[in-house]
């Protein structure tokens, strides 16, 4: 027993702290924001805040599972976990809860469960495992790869969420990349997107239609959809270089910013902390992403590669996606915005990534000796 304790212990002294930091830095950055954005303990801030902070408290349970079981061990179980999350992911269309017009969530008692989040960890250990197993050099091996990536994509995209449909893309495309995928099947991938971009336009929803029209003008619906857009933008425009302060932006208080704790949450920030506050935030993300891609890259592991690029650009993403959308250059989603925006499903799924990340790093660790 003491032993195992020892073990156990020893492997938490390998831990990868140059991810680690500056992640807790964003943890906290987006404790401070939710509670702002709720309006402190005079609004229901405080409540979000005690409720991010206990997901904090699952995430971290959930890294050192991922960190300690190991990204070899669950490369071995990539198929049957991608079948699990395939199953959640029809279940969840029958009998789930709509929010924000998505039946994407499971009602568990005082908690909400998001398959979608559990199957972006599920799709990146499955492309890890079978680009590496069947590399998709010839069309056949292409095809299969893709063709059972995408299951997961179109059950997401049937809930409706375009949102993390767009984010299982990205990781098929980033993955198919990084396992030697030749240029040409490559460019004829991205040529078949842009063409099923009218047939995929007939099945979105109303309000996603919308959500892309007011991206290319907001006057479009002002009062609508583009009235998220505009207040974001007032937001972000006015914190100026230092911003208003903490508690003293006026369009989350004044509830002019919609979904400011979860959609807007870097409005939220960009406002009370200004230009400067958003630059320490980017590079506290840059430093976090690079050192996720230099584990990558001295991984001696292809399957470890193809599986730290993948989740890579998850985060990458959904950053962007979600500073983009708060300053009206990007459409829309509803995405959340990594370690900072209110919810558990997120924060949990993006811990698990972490544990990934940083379990191929203690397994590359003579590297960096």
């Amino acid at each position: 027993m003491d032993d195992q304790k020892k073990g156990f212990f020893d492997t938490l002294g390998l831990l990868d702290w140059v991810c680690l930091v500056p992640t807790l830095f964003l943890f906290f950055v987006g404790i401070i924001t939710v509670y702002s954005a709720g309006g402190g303990m005079a609004g229901r801030g405080g409540f979000f805040a005690l409720r991010q902070i206990l997901w904090g408290g699952v995430s971290v349970g959930t890294f050192l599972f991922f960190y300690t079981v190991g990204y070899k061990k669950l490369l071995n179980l990539a198929y049957p976990i991608y079948g699990g999350v395939l199953a959640l992911l029809c279940i969840v269309l029958l009998v789930g809860m709509t929010v924000k017009g998505s039946q994407s969530w499971f009602h568990l008692g005082p908690a909400r469960l998001q398959p979608s989040e559990i199957g972006k960890i599920a799709l990146a250990l499955l492309l890890a495992k079978h680009l590496c197993r069947y590399p998709p050099v010839t069309f056949a091996a292409l095809s299969s790869g893709a063709l059972l990536a995408g299951l997961s994509c179109i059950l997401v995209l049937a809930q409706p969420d375009m949102g993390s449909a767009l984010v299982y893309a990205v990781m098929i495309f980033v993955a198919l990349f990084v396992a030697g995928t030749p240029k040409g099947y490559l460019a004829g991938v991205c040529a078949l997107g842009i063409v099923s971009l009218p047939v995929g336009w007939q099945f979105l929803k109303e309000y996603q239609k919308m959500r892309i029209l007011v991206f290319l003008d907001p006057s479009v619906d002002p009062l609508g959809a583009g009235y998220n857009v505009i207040q974001s933008r007032i937001a972000v425009g006015s914190g100026g270089l230092w911003g208003k302060g903490f508690m003293n932006g006026l369009q989350s208080k004044l509830r002019f910013l919609p979904e400011p704790h979860t959609d807007f949450a870097f409005s939220v920030f960009s406002e009370e902390f200004g230009f400067v506050g958003t630059v320490l935030v980017l590079l506290l993300f840059s430093l976090l992403l690079w050192r996720c891609i230099e584990v990558g890259l001295r991984s001696k592991d292809a399957r470890a590669k193809v599986l730290v690029a993948v989740l890579s650009s998850w985060i990458w993403f959904q950053m962007a996606e979600g500073i983009g959308m708060s300053m009206g250059i990007l459409p829309v989603t509803g995405l959340p915005l990594p370690f900072m925006s209110y919810g558990g499903s997120s924060l949990v799924a993006l811990s698990a990534a972490l544990g990934l990340v940083t379990s191929v790093y203690r397994t590359t660790l003579k590297s960096y000796e």
